[in-house]
């Protein structure tokens, strides 16, 4: 039951990372309101407010625990509704250079394809299912309001397409617009430090498109074509998603943005490393119009280097980080943050010390996918602070991969980290680090 003392909680935001933190807080407090600025659609539909909602997107295994842990039952729930069963490093190709495909091998545990339109749609019905959690369509927070002689958030102000402005009383609110202006908004007008920012620059532009899943008589269900970088940056994602689709993503950076006629998009498909997408989609029937979206950069705010911070006010998901959406990770970073909210609640953490905890708290699972996008730094045009050590860091992933597509027990230990199940640490212990070194 939650604790009396916690009365009313309010999220910003209805995604992935508003709706897991909404439940989370259920747990928790008396009531949880969520204040959304869209119209959420009754079905499985793209939305304004989710503009790459259309690409394809991973739910890592990592993710998938976090959900179940939030929403027991998930999986039924997600395979109910028609999302693809996926067994990892069997039923998705894996093309990178040199290795095309990777070592096909039953790792052992499974995940689910589907499109983030359906996963939205699952995990919503699953909160609106919780009693004491209510949503704010078509309603927008501009404002929040905190005393400047306790540094405490009170309240948010918001305003509605269908009636009054309202200020609503909370005892927590949590950010997960993904902008994070309100925080940065609020940290001004307190006059407290803003959390310093880390800026990967690698101008991603992808463009996508659904297709209809022919029986192409492969051993597959979907394909992932890496692009031989740094000479190139051209890959693509081919997954299966639910009513026998395929969701084709395909992408490029630093100025090579795929085209949005369709001529022009199979073209880009033609271009890859690799025939295998090509080969399999050329004579599928397009079920969509092309759409594209471009992303200037990842981002890290550093809340937990922060002296003060107000006292009542969270932030989560892409509003803390935001990761290039290639290697699919936001989603499930966002429900682990949940889960990590949940447990600190849990364990009575009080207001006092929330923030501090729960910032410091998230640093190890933000860990392992920031040091996969630093791999970014592979391109001489990407911008930011280059890691000194990017040459070593780069031969040691490639004697890692060697050695993985080699062993099937580091094949597994590779793919459980790049699926967040155990952190980066694991790729560099110490009877490892010195079976990778030796390739070097």
């Amino acid at each position: 039951m939650p604790d009396p003392a916690r009365n009313h909680a309010v999220v910003i935001g209805a995604g992935m990372a508003g709706l897991t933190a909404a439940q989370a807080l259920s747990r928790h407090f008396r009531k949880v309101t969520v204040i959304e600025r869209d119209t959420l659609p009754a079905e499985a539909a793209p939305r304004r407010g989710t503009p790459q909602c259309q690409h394809a997107h991973m739910l890592l295994a990592g993710g998938l625990q976090a959900l179940q842990r939030l929403f027991p039952g998930f999986e039924k729930d997600l395979a109910d509704a028609g999302a693809v069963k996926v067994r990892t490093g069997k039923d998705i190709r894996f093309e990178r250079p040199g290795f095309d495909p990777f070592p096909i091998r039953d790792l052992g545990f499974d995940i689910f394809s589907m499109s983030r339109p359906l996963l939205e749609a699952v995990t919503r019905g699953r909160v609106l299912q919780t009693p004491n959690i209510g949503i704010c369509m078509r309603s927008r927070v501009t404002k929040l309001v905190a005393s400047r002689d306790t540094m405490r958030v009170e309240a948010a102000h918001y305003e509605s397409d269908d009636g009054p402005a309202v200020t609503v009383e909370a005892d927590l609110v949590v950010e997960a617009s993904g902008r994070c202006g309100l925080t940065l908004q609020l940290l001004d007008e307190l006059s407290l430090q803003k959390p310093d920012e880390t800026e990967i620059g690698i101008d991603q532009a992808y463009a996508s498109t659904i297709v209809e899943r022919l029986d192409h008589n492969a051993e597959w269900l979907g394909n992932i074509t890496l692009p031989s970088a740094p000479a190139s940056s051209r890959g693509a994602f081919l997954f299966p998603i639910e009513k026998q689709r395929w969701l084709l993503s395909i992408g490029g950076n630093h100025g090579d943005a795929p085209p949005g006629d369709r001529a022009g998009f199979m073209d880009f498909v033609k271009s890859l490393r690799t025939p295998t997408i090509y080969d399999a989609v050329r004579d599928a029937r397009p079920l969509t119009d092309i759409v594209r979206y471009q992303l200037p950069c990842s981002t890290r705010r550093h809340f937990e280097r922060l002296e003060s911070f107000p006292e009542g006010l969270l932030v989560t998901g892409d509003a803390l980080c935001r990761f290039n959406p290639v290697f699919g990770q936001g989603m499930s970073v966002a429900a682990q943050e949940a889960v990590i909210l949940d447990r600190l609640l849990t364990e009575d953490v009080p207001m006092q010390r929330l923030a501090r905890d729960f910032f410091a708290a998230i640093q190890d699972t933000i860990a392992t996918p920031w040091g996969v996008a630093v791999n970014d730094f592979v391109y001489p045009a990407t911008r930011g602070a280059r890691p000194p050590d990017l040459a070593q860091r780069l031969q040691y992933g490639a004697a890692l991969t060697k050695l993985a597509a080699d062993d099937p027990e580091v094949h597994r230990l590779t793919v459980e980290v790049s699926q967040l199940l155990k952190p980066q640490a694991a790729l560099r212990e110490q009877k490892l680090a010195a079976r990778v070194m030796s390739l070097i």
